[in-house]
């Protein structure tokens, strides 16, 4: 019999199915399409060096365990697969609007011991050239990281397969079946399927099957929409970040250019209005983008939770194990998350 049965293969299920198996349990993830292709392959993989001005409250420190976990664990991957996630401290210029929100950002870094520093227009210039002149509320954040989310992915299959998880693509959950306080069993469009305990992962899908056990957890699908373009290597070298939009540069030269935040239900599809506006923003930070070809445009669905993503024993079962609400930051915090489901398990 399982041990564990992961309901959702994105970038927390397979990183908590991972460390589940490391620690001898038989586990088995199933997800309603390929794994890994939801919100998980769709973000930035931007990885900040913590939570703004709040390193005390449980999502203050998730992102900072997080943060510690990110190099550890891109090279434990990489050593027992092979496959390099593209974890890389790169840095990132924050763009805000005025004085003050320079300074209410600065401080609200160094309240929690990140090191931040202000840019005028010279230095601002000098780490970054290609970006437009007269911006001169930045600063640079040296502690940012990225890592490319297609190949973290692979590399988690791999090391799921490794350890002798069971990774089940292309199979729907329709519900959960309960006796009391516990789970009874997983019913998918091929039966039902048993185990030990559940663990829900399921991102922006988790509501309904929630729901189907009696718990309310109001996961909001948030549409966002991202560009990727194709430019030589060395032509950005941070991250740069303004409001909730960015620029991301990788290693090989390509782009990306994110991110919408729309409530459009489960729609994934793109919009002309929306890519050009993502378009428009990059180019209005660093004209030397007006001119590159689009590579290619998609859209995510982050799953949204108002007070935060629930993490850990659902309340009330003794049995059944949630993880899922972390909207922008699935990815960012899927390391910590991970720690804090195996801890919940008392693995």
């Amino acid at each position: 019999m399982l041990d564990v049965l992961v309901i959702g293969g994105g970038v927390i299920g397979l990183s908590a199915a991972w460390r589940l198996a490391q620690a001898g349990l038989k586990v088995r993830v199933v997800d309603r399409q390929e794994m890994g292709r939801e919100a998980s392959w769709a973000g930035a993989g931007i990885i900040p060096p913590g939570l703004m001005g709040d390193a005390s409250s449980p999502l203050g420190r998730l992102y900072a365990q997080s943060k510690r976990l990110w190099p550890e664990w891109s090279e434990e991957l990489r050593e027992v697969t092979g496959i390099d996630n593209g974890y890389t401290r790169c840095g990132g210029v924050e763009i805000v609007e005025d004085a003050t929100a320079l300074n209410d950002e600065l401080h609200a870094w160094r309240q929690i011991g990140e090191p931040a520093e202000a840019l005028d227009a010279q230095s601002l210039a000098k780490l970054e050239p290609e970006l437009a002149t007269g911006r001169h509320h930045a600063y640079y954040l040296p502690g940012l990281a990225q890592v490319r989310n297609p190949w973290h992915l692979r590399a988690l299959q791999a090391a799921c397969l490794q350890q002798r998880v069971e990774l089940e693509p292309h199979l729907e959950v329709i519900s959960l079946s309960r006796e009391g306080d516990r789970i009874t069993g997983c019913v998918t469009a091929n039966g039902v399927m048993h185990a030990g305990r559940y663990l829900v992962t399921g991102g922006a899908w988790s509501q309904q099957l929630l729901a189907s056990v009696g718990i309310t957890c109001r996961v909001e699908p948030i549409r966002g929409q991202m560009v990727l373009l194709q430019g030589p290597p060395g032509m950005l070298r941070h991250v740069i970040e303004q409001g909730a939009r960015y620029i991301v540069p990788r290693s090989d030269g390509r782009i990306l250019v994110g991110s919408t935040e729309e409530h459009a239900g489960f729609d994934k599809s793109t919009t002309s209005s929306a890519i050009e506006g993502l378009r428009q923003f990059a180019a209005s930070l660093a004209p030397c983008l007006a001119e590159l070809p689009m590579e290619q445009c998609w859209a995510g669905l982050r799953p949204f939770l108002a007070d935060g993503p629930m993490v850990g024993h659902a309340a009330g079962f003794e049995n059944l194990y949630v993880a899922t609400g972390h909207f922008r930051s699935g990815l960012t915090l899927s390391p910590a998350t991970a720690m804090v489901i195996l801890e919940e398990m008392g693995v």
